[in-house]
């Protein structure tokens, strides 16, 4: 029995649906070296240089490190895992940034010991803090080293 011209197309699209899902759940157990990275990156800033040049500055200089720290272990995740297209790209981004958020407001809340409104302030732009770029380049960043990885100009 040979397969149908439909059905070839439908099976390869399975099996690419299969690989994405796999490799979903992989990045989004990698999440977890991701915020490592980010608790690595926040102790070396108090410990290091916060009382040299202020709160704000430090946290602005943390959040440039830490994309920076991101978009290596991005590409390394990415040479390990290779993400299929840049639909599950964004899927990546968008679960690591959800994972990010919760953990932010869980983990500063209750172990930390932030008020609510104090964590909010994280978002302020106006006011310099840098948060949610920090959080563009989560969502943004696998797609972004899956590009640069394999050279792509298209669409998919």
């Amino acid at each position: 029995m040979s397969a149908t011209p439909i059905e070839l197309p439908l099976a390869r699209r399975a099996r690419r649906r299969l690989r994405a899902d796999a490799t979903w759940r992989r990045w989004t157990a990698a999440w977890l070296g991701g915020s490592v990275l980010g608790i690595v990156n926040g102790t070396l800033r108090e410990l290091a240089y916060k009382d040299r040049v202020g709160g704000l500055t430090a946290d602005q200089i943390s959040g440039a490190t830490l994309i920076g720290l991101l978009a290596l272990y991005f590409w390394l995740v990415d040479r390990r895992w290779p993400i299929p297209t840049r639909r599950a790209a964004f899927a990546i981004g968008g679960t690591w940034v959800l994972l990010s958020v919760a953990f932010e407001f869980l983990f500063g809340h209750w172990v930390d010991g932030d008020s609510w409104s104090e964590l909010a302030g994280n978002y302020n732009l106006a006011e310099g803090n840098l948060w949610l770029l920090v959080l563009a380049w989560i969502g943004a960043g696998p797609a972004v080293i899956r590009r640069l990885r394999r050279g792509e100009g298209g669409t998919r």
